[in-house]
């Protein structure tokens, strides 16, 4: 079976709201490849169909207990599921995919940034993502802040999205560029994407144009963007904040939260803030906080949120700054 022939069996067996989900994803001409090879599908045996199954579900797991434990996790948890052989194989298959990935993006790294933006233009927003991905920091960033607006919006959307490329998508999206960037330069590898990579690419940005992506992004998907802010900016993060931006933030978030919150805190955190107090202020934090007892830690860090979104909105109103003087990009 190919490839395509078992990807339009899987859209079939996954059922129409499943598969119009997977389309919402796909290129043009996929969609064009994929329906006429659903187009000419008629009977699947049923051994056809469990058989796709199978190697779907397989695949899957093994993806994931990648991502949880690398390879030698992965090997143990897929030789209970499947005994050592055919965990053997499936690793084998993963991890080359991931080899071939890597070669092929070998030459993006040390690329010009003006020649990287053309080789993108035209591109799908799942491509430019993989190709963020694969970039170090610095030419990520460049490529970015050259993008227009829309597509580099759609591109983060993507990248954020992301846990594990499929094996399929890898060597699909790896064959077509092959031949289009090996003129280009050199690169090292970098890890796949998630909503972590894609704040840590925008923390490189202009403040200017991480906000303008941000933006176009809470349009499409607000849930999405501010998981990304919120990877942006944490709690512990106030470290770094002035202690006049502190006093600031203090005023306007309730004293129970504050203790509660704090919780939670380093100790380097709760001295950092304890200094922008008077004594006294502090003594009254210090028993509020013995007061609470233990809580439970989902309590704690939606307390700690709620100071983040505080000190978010005040450095949007221009009130504060969350950086130092001598940072140019955004505290993570």
């Amino acid at each position: 079976m190919s490839g395509l022939y078992k990807a339009a069996v899987l859209l079939l067996l996954l059922g129409e709201e499943a598969a119009s989900g997977v389309y919402k994803n796909l290129s043009s001409e996929e969609l064009q490849q994929i329906t006429q090879e659903i187009a000419s599908l008629q009977n699947v045996p049923p051994e056809t169909a469990a058989e796709v199954l199978h190697e779907y579900y397989r695949l899957t797991l093994t993806q994931e207990y990648l991502a949880q434990g690398g390879p030698e996790v992965a090997g143990r948890l897929l030789t209970r599921a499947f005994g050592e052989k055919a965990a053997s194989a499936l690793l084998a298959q993963v991890l080359q995919v991931r080899e071939e990935l890597a070669k092929s993006f070998e030459s993006l790294q040390k690329a010009d940034p003006a020649q990287l933006v053309k080789f993108v233009q035209g591109e799908h927003p799942q491509t430019i993502a993989m190709i963020l991905a694969h970039l170090g920091g610095k030419s990520a960033t460049a490529l970015l802040t050259l993008m227009a607006e829309k597509p580099r919006a759609q591109a983060i959307r993507r990248l954020a999205e992301m846990q594990q490329f499929s094996p399929d998508m890898v060597q699909k999206i790896s064959q077509v560029l092959h031949e289009k960037i090996k003129s280009l330069g050199e690169q090292s590898r970098r890890s796949y994407g998630g909503v972590h990579s894609a704040a840590d690419l925008l923390n490189r940005l202009p403040p200017n144009v991480s906000k303008a992506i941000l933006d176009a992004m809470e349009s499409e998907d607000a849930k999405l963007a501010l998981s990304i802010r919120n990877q942006m900016f944490t709690f512990e993060d106030l470290t770094g904040v002035p202690e006049a931006n502190i006093r600031e933030i203090l005023s306007q978030v309730d004293k129970k939260g504050l203790a509660t919150a704090l919780k939670g805190a380093t100790e380097e955190l709760k001295s950092h803030i304890f200094k922008t107090m008077s004594t006294r202020a502090v003594e009254m934090l210090k028993e509020d906080m013995e007061a609470l007892g233990p809580m439970r830690s989902a309590v704690v860090t939606q307390a700690q949120q709620e100071i983040v979104a505080v000190a978010r909105r005040l450095e949007s109103e221009g009130k504060i700054s969350l950086t130092t003087n001598e940072e140019e990009s955004y505290v993570v």
